[in-house]
């Protein structure tokens, strides 16, 4: 000090200034280390669901490691992301936007780029301009079209893919990725082995109409009971809740008009 005065270390003052430069430098330490992190969490997440979309498909099995450079093989060679207006069900430009690197949940959440959804019982708020939908292809042709499903479920939001043949119509596979329902009940759907026992059941009724349904107690085998699925024992909030979510998204206020343009032969 100028004086000669030795600086008091142990006064209110020297604690508050130290304080408030410690907070300063901490937090400017955590938003350079957020901001750097940020592409490496936005690749993380992208690569977790595209191995789910895998899941649903089939390539891959729940629980199966599969390395980021196997993902990106099949993203290369056997699968096509588009983005679908939802509103329209036509597919966008595929130089509009990176289908791969568009995030759908964000884009539901972003005023700018969603809407209020109409009124529901899957309780969605709002839907997303557009829709990722992935073409699985084999020799050539699409041989699965994978799709992505939410909706409100006992604790929360339930996030999965559902998976259908080319007629647009039949389910192939399934996976739920993220929910939050109750472990041994609702949380069963998270099963590998009751998703299992969706494949050959059907979205839609002889009329088209959106019908698939998760019962109480047990469905028949999918060749003669295709529009039901075998209930999830004391989880009823969850069965209806499953139900509800698949025939939102199937319907025409989610992918429906795109399934439609599909079965009429519109192009990938």
């Amino acid at each position: 000090m100028a004086d000669g005065a030795a600086l008091n270390v142990n006064s209110t003052r020297y604690t508050i200034a130290f304080a408030a430069v410690v907070c300063v430098v901490c937090a400017a330490l955590v938003s350079v280390t957020a901001v750097s992190l940020q592409p490496r969490q936005q690749a993380a997440a992208r690569l977790y669901m595209e191995k789910n979309v895998l899941v649903a498909a089939g390539l891959v099995q729940p629980g199966q490691s599969v390395s980021n450079a196997r993902v990106e093989d099949y993203f290369k060679s056997d699968i096509k992301a588009r983005l679908v207006d939802l509103a329209t069900g036509e597919l966008l430009p595929e130089d509009r936007l990176d289908a791969r690197r568009y995030d759908q949940r964000a884009a539901r959440n972003d005023p700018a780029t969603s809407r209020p959804a109409p009124e529901n019982d899957a309780g969605i708020r709002r839907l997303p301009n557009y829709g990722v939908v992935y073409f699985v292809m084999k020799e050539g042709k699409v041989d699965q079209l994978v799709i992505a499903v939410e909706g409100l479920g006992m604790w929360g939001t339930i996030y999965g893919f559902l998976s259908l043949a080319p007629d647009a119509n039949t389910v192939r596979g399934l996976t739920y990725y993220e929910h939050r329902e109750t472990p041994g009940l609702g949380g069963e759907i998270g099963n590998p082995a009751w998703q299992a026992l969706w494949r050959g059941r059907q979205g839609y009724d002889k009329n088209w109409r959106a019908s698939i349904t998760v019962i109480k107690g047990q469905a028949g085998p999918p060749e003669v009971d295709p529009l039901r699925v075998d209930g999830l024992s004391g989880a009823t909030i969850t069965s209806n809740a499953v139900t509800h979510l698949m025939r939102f998204w199937l319907s025409d206020n989610g992918y429906g008009k795109f399934l439609t343009r599909f079965r009429n032969g519109a192009s990938t």
